[in-house]
């Protein structure tokens, strides 16, 4: 498979070679801080969960689970594709900022691209108001990709739609069974699994009804 953005590579990674050094290391620790940025939201968004309806819980509890399985499908796609990275393929570009990948670990798509990309849309699935982090910080995270020189750029533009729509489509299927499961674990009696999912939205004092069974 061939794709035309050598160009646009070489001269992104020339800019990035040109800039300063502090805009170089922020690129480099970025593109892996990204990561960890998603976790923890993922964490906050399952933490404001267990205060909502069982619905809301199962869309939280899904969303890194949605994530995941993107992941895995760049995986295989990877691995079918088999697209040398560009710090080796492309002709007359600068060297890398971050090392060049070990060959045999393939291009096409970028992982780092579909994690974003699922991560941000699930969490917009939780909360409509987090698309105005998740989508510019999940951008962000790819276009650092190529920056530092180890993908094409449509390593990560294939990423980021792989991810938002293996993600939006892993939730849109496992919403119903995932929220019987929710409704279940809150009428557990243990403790811990009564912790782990919530009390859930709260009901007004005087109608009797247990607040996880609010709809």
């Amino acid at each position: 498979m061939t794709f035309e953005d050598d160009a646009l590579y070489r001269d992104i990674t020339g800019i990035a070679q040109d800039s300063p050094a502090w805009v170089q290391h922020t690129a480099e620790v970025g593109t892996e801080a990204g990561l960890l940025v998603f976790g923890a939201l993922f964490v906050v968004a399952w933490w404001r969960s267990r205060r909502g309806d069982a619905r809301a819980f199962a869309i939280a509890a899904l969303a890194p689970v949605a994530t995941a399985v993107a992941y895995l499908c760049s995986e295989l796609l990877k691995s079918v594709v088999r697209e040398e990275r560009p710090c080796r393929a492309v002709v007359g570009a600068v060297s890398s900022l971050a090392p060049c990948p070990p060959s045999g670990d393939w291009s096409f798509p970028s992982n780092h691209a579909t994690i974003a990309g699922g991560a941000a849309v699930a969490l917009v699935l939780i909360r409509r108001a987090a698309v105005r982090l998740t989508v510019p910080l999940a951008l962000l995270m790819a276009f650092s990709r190529v920056f530092v020189g180890v993908h094409h750029p449509h390593d990560v533009v294939a990423g980021l739609l792989l991810g938002a729509v293996v993600a939006a489509a892993a939730v849109r299927l496992g919403i119903r069974p995932a929220t019987r499961v929710a409704e279940a674990m809150r009428d557990s009696s243990a403790p811990a699994v009564r912790w782990l999912t919530g009390p859930g939205r709260a009901v007004p004092s005087g109608t009797g009804a247990p607040s996880h069974r609010r709809r």
